[in-house]
């Protein structure tokens, strides 16, 4: 057993915060300094059990509400957390190395917001009817069960927020996995459930890793749903433990998502999009446009434009307000990315900027990568169709919309893309054309909750946003009422 932290987080199971029952434990690394500032508890299938039993011994009454019942809850957690906003941003960005502006504008405002948001929907939600001659056919919309949320360490608190809101505004009871590399938010918001007061067992959270903690709980057969956010290769294991007992399953999985280049783009505003979507959170989000696309006419042009760009993205402490490009998540995932970079040059690739480790001098022990752009590697290369998730992006110069099209098609991911263009008509064409869940046009990450979120091929299985998630998260059951 290692030394005591000076913070040892514990699982909530039942409405009270409760230790493990091993004695091991993770230590929780801060990304920008490479040390040690807390410890996760790595559970095992004994608090697994607990945590599924508190959830179905409150799925009845929590089941029972109404919907606007609910509703007032989700609006009381949404309050705990604004009151904690700024401990909310300041844990989000220490606990991922992302920069405090990035953890305050995206993940402490989205959390927040997924919450109000979901709030606002159960109190419009009303039940169908489908009126027959002689019948009436009412749908109802009940809850599936006990559900198992699963997320990763890129969003942690924003993906999390994603899943709890309407998975219990539904009426569904719910045991969360959070990445053990990134608990501090998850721990947050448990402490915000607590204090608002939510009935016990209606939300539960258990820390650990994969094999420890989430293999037993999404195999469970106290667990009735699975609602996934992670990589494509754990996605499958997640899909063959569901499956055999037949669970309601979501999942979320990877992207190598194309940003496609017209010549007739609008070209300043071009360049700063994709920027953007090349590099925010250090590349590390499934969305990201790491496979960026120009036309042959301005491809020299956009290439010494956007190297610019990229070059003068400002790197550093990531509780800074003008840092842009902080730390990626760990030590593992670095030598991962710069494993592609080895890669890339072995493919004939070339690196136009960055392409190496990047250690702000006061943050010497921590994971830091200058943000990379590579040309010259085939778009059939693995560097430019496998996930790197991380500042990596390739260029590839494309004569016609055909091509654009066949090569933002050549990947086994269909999560995203976007696509630069002042021919709106030529945008929506060649968007709807590509594989994959959604497509920006003249712009990226601009995101209306009400509408689906999710991927084709090995991106993923469903949808969740707005009433998508409403439907995953429950079961409609259809009433036929004769008349006299």
């Amino acid at each position: 057993m290692t030394e005591k932290s000076n913070l040892d987080l514990m699982n909530y199971i039942d409405g009270e915060f409760v230790p493990h029952s091993t004695e091991e434990w993770l230590d929780v690394i801060e990304p920008a300094t490479g040390v040690r500032y807390a410890r996760v508890p790595l559970s095992n299938p004994e608090d697994i059990d607990s945590a599924v039993e508190a959830a179905n011994l409150a799925k009845q009454e929590w089941g029972a509400l109404s919907h606007k019942d609910r509703s007032v809850w989700l609006d009381k957690i949404a309050d705990g957390l604004e009151t904690r906003f700024e401990e909310m941003a300041s844990l989000e960005s220490r606990d991922t190395g992302k920069p405090i502006s990035i953890a305050r504008s995206v993940d402490a405002k989205r959390s927040i917001a997924n919450f109000r948001f979901f709030a606002d929907l159960l109190r419009g939600h009303s039940e169908e009817k489908f009126e027959m001659p002689d019948a009436s056919n009412i749908v109802v919309s009940k809850p599936v069960g006990v559900g198992a949320l699963i997320t990763p360490w890129n969003l942690p608190l924003y993906l999390l927020s994603w899943k709890v809101a309407p998975a219990i505004g539904m009426g569904n009871t719910v045991v969360c996995k959070p990445s053990e590399l990134t608990p501090m938010t998850a721990d947050l918001l448990m402490r915000v459930i607590d204090e608002v007061g939510l009935p016990r067992g209606v939300v539960n959270l258990v820390h650990g890793d994969g094999p420890g903690a989430g293999s037993p709980l999404v195999a469970h057969q106290g667990v009735d749903l699975v609602s996934f956010t992670g990589g494509t290769s754990t996605g499958e294991k997640v899909a063959k433990s569901a499956s055999s007992s037949f669970k309601k399953l979501s999942l979320e999985l990877g992207g190598k998502n194309s940003s496609i280049v017209f010549s007739d783009c609008d070209f300043e505003s071009t360049i700063a999009g994709v920027v953007r979507a090349a590099f925010l959170n250090q590349g590390q989000v499934c969305l990201c446009g790491s496979r960026i696309l120009v036309e042959d006419g301005i491809y020299e042009s956009f290439k010494l434009s956007f190297v610019e760009a990229v070059e003068k993205m400002r790197i550093g402490d990531p509780s800074d307000e003008q840092t842009e490009l902080g730390a990626l998540i760990s030590k593992d995932h670095i030598e991962k990315v710069m494993g592609y970079v080895s890669l890339a040059k072995n493919e004939g690739g070339k690196i136009l900027t960055g392409g190496k480790p990047c250690l702000p001098s006061e943050f010497e022990g921590g994971y830091w990568m200058a943000p990379t752009v590579i040309e010259n590697v085939d778009y059939n290369s693995r560097c430019s169709t496998e996930e790197i998730f991380g500042p990596v992006v390739t260029l590839h110069p494309f004569e016609d919309e055909m091509e654009a099209i066949e090569i933002a098609n050549g990947t086994r991911y269909g999560l995203a893309g976007s696509v630069w263009t002042q021919d709106l008509e030529k945008g929506q064409r060649v968007s709807r054309s590509m594989e994959t869940g959604m497509v920006w046009i003249n712009t990226w990450l601009h995101r209306d909750l009400r509408v689906p979120f999710g991927g084709v091929k090995d991106s993923g299985v469903g949808r969740e946003g707005g009433r998508w998630s409403m439907d995953f998260f429950s079961e409609p059951m259809n009433i036929c009422l004769k008349h006299d």
